[in-house]
């Protein structure tokens, strides 16, 4: 259950998506936000 706040906190911070909107997703499809956010701050700090 802890992973779930993980996500919706992560993906809702980063975009500003409705906490509601973020939790209407599958767990799948909060996994893949949760990786293209990371991706996009890897890339960000890389050229840094």
């Amino acid at each position: 259950m802890e992973s779930i706040f993980k996500e919706v906190a992560f993906i809702a911070y980063h975009f500003h998506w409705d906490r509601d909107a973020v939790l209407e997703m599958s767990h799948r499809e909060r996994h893949t936000w949760v990786k293209e956010i990371s991706s996009i701050n890897d890339r960000i700090n890389d050229s840094r």
